[in-house]
């Protein structure tokens, strides 16, 4: 699972990350440091989402390479990184580094002059192993801040080679032949060949902004959808309200969900790992979901390959439209030029970092010094690929690039309230109402 998602599975609701900048500080925890003064005895702290057994791969993954360098890396992982985050570095106890879940919240710290601008080294990587486009989701108001870490791919539609095998069913190569072949399979089988679920505590209804993202990229091209995410064009903007209808087209009719776990309404109330065991069972044909629930299906005992129990299309165009991608990842920014903040910056935004990495699993990097082998899964394989192709149109996941009081406030919301049956138009009115007035 990659960390931007085990982020918004587990973390209290980001709006409260801009907000966290005027509150009165409190005492900072394990891994923070005066921002005052140098740190000592060669000790770098890093900040971030990630936390458990992700976070013990990614502590691994430097651990060689600090040995080294004669550096000690101490990291904290926390789900409260998003408003604490904000609350040292405003009362001058931040870490020295800090792993963004969103490029919208490192824009924030950046935009109050608590963070530090990348140093040349991290720029000279940007330029030589990332895109332009992750060059700009690293930067605030022209400037460099950050580099990106790991990565994944939105969009994937998960689904059994053997059942579209024996019902002689073909990958669908557009939008509206995937509607098509859900009402097709759904004919057959009399049963309802979607599953879903938004569940996941206080960040529930994210995994349905992810549909909503891929449908405007998808009918309306990537200008649409840089505008719409800069709120140049706004929610109740008619291209914005089609591409909820489209989606509705599935996950409104209780036709076509919830397999296994209920009507259109239990989509909220189903979290979202729960329904990797009925994808894996044969209980569900369908499932929108990004590259990393690749690690749900291993631990629900299913198979990730062509041949096996599931593999993974994504979502086609919509019909005459080119294909574009979308995805997530984290920014890595630092409070500090100190010399030792500088080198661990430097060798996060390197390929040897990212293929130490991905060599122990579960995760992709879009870094195109990376070898895609490094992979242990075939999807992760494909995933990365794609993400290196100079052809690849791709864009960052809207949400997190929006303000987080939209991005992880109205727009989950709003999420949650079309599931429940709110029409379309009041839906996008309620989100669009979350955009800062200035």
């Amino acid at each position: 699972m990659t960390t931007s998602t085990k982020r918004r599975a587990a973390t209290a609701v980001a709006a409260l990350a801009v907000a966290g900048l005027g509150l009165t500080a409190c005492s900072g925890g394990p891994g923070v440091q005066d921002n005052s003064g140098a740190p000592s005895d060669n000790k770098v702290t890093i900040y971030g989402t990630i936390v458990d057994a992700e976070a013990e791969l990614l502590e691994e993954s430097w651990s060689g390479w600090a040995e080294e360098n004669g550096i000690e890396i101490v990291y904290e992982g926390s789900k409260e990184f998003e408003t604490q985050i904000s609350v040292r570095a405003q009362g001058g106890t931040p870490p020295d580094v800090a792993i963004f879940p969103q490029p919208g919240l490192m824009g924030d710290l950046a935009s109050t002059g608590l963070l530090t601008e990348a140093p040349e080294g991290v720029v000279s990587n940007l330029e030589e192993y990332w895109s332009e486009d992750w060059k700009t989701y690293s930067s605030y108001d022209g400037t460099v801040y950050g580099a990106p870490l790991m990565a994944n791919l939105k969009g994937f539609v998960w689904y059994s080679p053997k059942f579209f095998k024996d019902n002689g069913y073909e990958v669908p190569k557009t939008w509206e032949e995937l509607v098509t072949l859900t009402g097709e399979i759904q004919g057959k089988t009399g049963t309802a060949p979607w599953c879903a679920g938004f569940g996941s505590d206080a960040a529930t209804g994210w995994p349905g902004t992810d549909w909503i993202e891929d449908l405007v990229i998808r009918m309306h091209g990537p200008e649409v959808y840089d505008q719409w995410v800069a709120n140049e064009i706004p929610f109740t903007d008619e291209r914005i309200q089609a591409s909820f209808e489209e989606a509705g087209k599935i996950l409104t009719n209780p036709d076509y969900v919830n397999a296994g776990f209920g009507d259109v309404r239990s989509i909220n109330s189903t979290a979202f790992g729960d329904v990797a065991p009925k994808l894996v069972d044969g209980t569900c044909a369908l499932h929108h979901q990004a590259s990393f629930y690749d690690g749900f299906i291993t631990e629900a005992g299913g198979t990730v390959g062509e041949d096996g129990d599931v593999w993974a299309f994504m979502t086609p165009p919509a019909e005459g439209k080119e294909q574009a991608v979308t995805g997530g990842g984290e920014i890595v920014g630092s409070f500090n030029s100190d010399e030792d903040t500088v080198k661990v910056l430097e060798y996060l935004s390197s390929p040897e970092w990212a293929n130490s990495r991905v060599a122990l699993g579960g995760v992709i990097s879009a870094n195109t010094g990376l070898d895609p082998a490094n992979a242990k899964s075939p999807i992760l394989q494909e995933s990365i690929q794609i993400l290196q192709d100079p052809e690849t149109t791709f864009r960052f996941d809207g949400s997190d690039l929006m303000p987080s009081a939209v991005g992880a406030g109205t727009f989950w919301k709003g999420i949650i309230d079309w599931i429940n049956g709110t029409d379309v138009n009041t839906v996008t009115t309620q989100i669009e109402s979350g955009w800062p007035s200035s």
